[in-house]
């Protein structure tokens, strides 16, 4: 009888030892899959690459010449010198052009005496005519005489306003209110008519000129409104508009010239000063910074394992990376992990989905 017991319960006894090692084995089994992990915390880093050099220019800038050749006896004007309309800035030699008004004047006067002398004889001639003391054909030649002395006046009279123009030209004035930013002549030399003096350039029309890489250019268009801010002094700054994009690259530094209106700018935007230009909004994009080795390739697909503080799981993530990070060996994520995240940066490689981990020391990218 003691032996039918014995045989009845040790069925039961060892489906107890079993399940209880089965008990054993996935506690330990569970606690062996918790790896250990480093991990980062992301962190945004704002785009710098947006801010592009450049230079303030004056968008209307002509050179000025004398009309006439001669020689400059004055130049009363210097770089940087603030001019207004009309004002005289130099003047050359006038006493040729003189001499030709003075000649102008002397055949106007002999034209206006044989005018005066040709209309007599005519009137001369049509009494006598009238009265069959001259024939048809004398009166006919007196008025032809009368109308040749009328053309040369009328010739001799555009001449001396030509010559008075021409005396004009021996003054080099202002065609608008500017300052002077060159000078390309000197007192005592001879200049010939179209050799430029000096440039003038307006003042209240002002252009930032910024020559942008290729890789950058495909994102700027006309009207793309831009923020001016001083090298020197950041916190003064303007808003300005592309207004001008250069049709082809420069064949050297393969850049194209943009051109970025600051009319309303204040006044310390001087002509010649060096500005950072950067396109509204782009200081507010942000990008996280990862290191390289947080990166996991498959598929053609860039991955991170995102760490769940709650459950001490990992999560997989396709992220977006737009290219090298300022920092060495690091990227740049545009979209795929938030600011603030724990991201694994060792051992992306050895583990699956929904793993449970323990975290190492924590990083700073």
């Amino acid at each position: 009888m003691t032996l039918n017991r014995i045989s009845t319960s040790l069925p039961l006894l060892l489906s107890l030892c079993l399940l209880a090692g089965c008990d054993q084995g996935s506690v330990a089994g569970e606690q062996a899959s918790a790896r250990p992990v480093k991990v980062v915390i992301t962190a945004a880093e704002r785009d710098q690459a947006a801010s592009l050099p450049g230079v303030v220019r004056a968008r209307i800038e002509t050179d000025l010449a004398f009309r006439t050749l001669g020689r400059i006896v004055s130049r009363k004007v210097d770089v940087g010198d603030l001019v207004h309309k009309g004002d005289v800035l130099a003047a050359i030699d006038p006493l040729t052009l003189q001499l030709a008004v003075k000649s102008a004047e002397a055949d106007l006067r002999n034209a206006q005496a044989q005018l005066e002398n040709a209309a007599t004889t005519e009137t001369r001639k049509q009494k006598l005519m009238q009265g069959s003391a001259a024939s048809i054909a004398d009166h006919d030649l007196a008025e032809q005489q009368l109308k040749s002395a009328a053309a040369n006046a009328a010739k001799a009279t555009a001449s001396l306003a030509k010559a008075q123009e021409q005396l004009g030209y021996s003054e080099l004035r202002a065609e608008f209110d500017g300052v002077v930013t060159a000078t390309s002549a000197e007192m005592g030399q001879t200049v010939s008519a179209g050799q430029p003096v000096l440039t003038l350039a307006r003042l209240e029309q002002r252009d930032v000129v910024v020559d942008v890489p290729e890789a950058q250019f495909s994102h700027i268009h006309l009207d793309d409104r831009f923020n001016v801010a001083l090298q020197l002094d950041g916190r003064i700054r303007a808003i300005g508009a592309v207004r001008e994009i250069a049709p082809q690259a420069d064949p050297n530094t393969r850049t194209y010239r943009l051109k970025i209106g600051i009319d309303q700018a204040p006044d310390i935007f001087r002509l010649g000063a060096v500005v950072t230009a950067t396109p509204l909004g782009a200081e507010k994009k942000q990008a996280i910074t990862l290191p390289l080795s947080a990166i996991r390739h498959q598929g053609g697909a860039s991955q991170v394992w995102v760490v769940d503080r709650s459950t001490a799981q990992v999560a997989l993530r396709v992220v977006e990376l737009v290219g090298p990070a300022s920092a060495p060996r690091s990227v740049l994520v545009q979209s795929g992990v938030r600011e603030g995240e724990e991201v694994v940066v060792a051992g992306v490689d050895d583990l699956v989905d929904g793993q449970k981990v323990k975290l190492g020391q924590e990083l700073r990218p």
